[in-house]
């Protein structure tokens, strides 16, 4: 039997990034799977996001993306199953009790056991330098399927964004599209010096709009949101515009293709 583990924790603390470093180290065959978070008062969770999910399976392409449909993974051998759990409270107990009964209705319904249950901020074994008690926080996302950025811009909306131009920002994180083909992942948190950016392994073709997931998760308090769509209406590209950006990338790999 595998070993099935739940990780949970508040936002930004590193579940993520943590949950690579083991698979990244793991011999075994590794699993993954994201459970809904719950908000609490004054205290709003993310939608459901695929950016982590997108991120891991691109950074760990043998990794294998859980659903309700395939908990059967869980009954092969050498299996490292890791479930992230977005929490905002501290469990006071430690071990299996300590689960929260909404969490456990979910893994029950997916008929996963867990034999191991860390929480960022209780457990030893789990950095804390992230982790941060909240009393209040606000969450907003965006869809940006097929949406190109001009890079440009999105230097300067990140910044921005960051920086406070639009209220007080916790917690950022995206997938963003470039007109290169390429795809980045921008994740920043307060209590770091700067901004994380992770281009991902996958590069779309230079022919039209790119069907890779892309998602803006903002989390903070008096987050306008209105201004943050309006400003990123301004950033992203047209049809015609990137048909020029793309048509240059054609170009030079054609002249590439015929050189050799």
């Amino acid at each position: 039997m595998g070993q099935t583990w739940l990780i949970s924790g508040p936002p930004g603390c590193g579940k993520t990034t943590w949950i690579l470093n083991m698979m990244n180290n793991y011999q075994g065959a590794c699993g993954y799977l994201r459970l809904t978070g719950y908000s609490d008062n004054n205290l709003e969770q993310v939608p459901n996001s695929e950016i982590d999910l997108t991120f891991l399976k691109d950074q760990s392409p043998e990794m294998r993306a859980l659903s309700g449909k395939q908990t059967s993974i869980a009954e092969q051998e050498d299996i490292l199953i890791l479930i992230e759990l977005p929490q905002f409270h501290t469990p006071k107990e430690v071990g299996m009790s300590s689960i929260d009964p909404r969490a456990k209705n979910q893994l029950e319904t997916l008929q996963l056991r867990p034999d191991r249950y860390l929480h960022f901020g209780r457990d030893p074994e789990l950095p804390n330098k992230d982790t941060l008690e909240l009393t209040k926080l606000e969450s907003w996302s965006l869809g940006l399927q097929n949406s190109v950025w001009d890079p440009a811009s999105l230097n300067t909306f990140w910044f921005e964004l960051v920086n406070g131009a639009y209220g007080d920002v916790y917690r950022a994180k995206a997938l963003m599209n470039l007109p290169d083909g390429r795809s980045i992942f921008c994740n920043w948190i307060v209590t770091q010096e700067g901004s994380q950016f992770i281009p991902l392994k996958a590069i779309a073709p230079p022919d039209g709009r790119p069907e890779n997931f892309s998602e803006l998760v903002v989390q903070g308090k008096a987050l306008d949101c209105k201004r943050i769509q309006s400003t990123i209406d301004l950033c992203l590209l047209s049809d015609a515009v990137l048909d020029m950006h793309q048509m240059s990338l054609r170009d030079r790999q054609q002249e590439a293709t015929y050189s050799h």
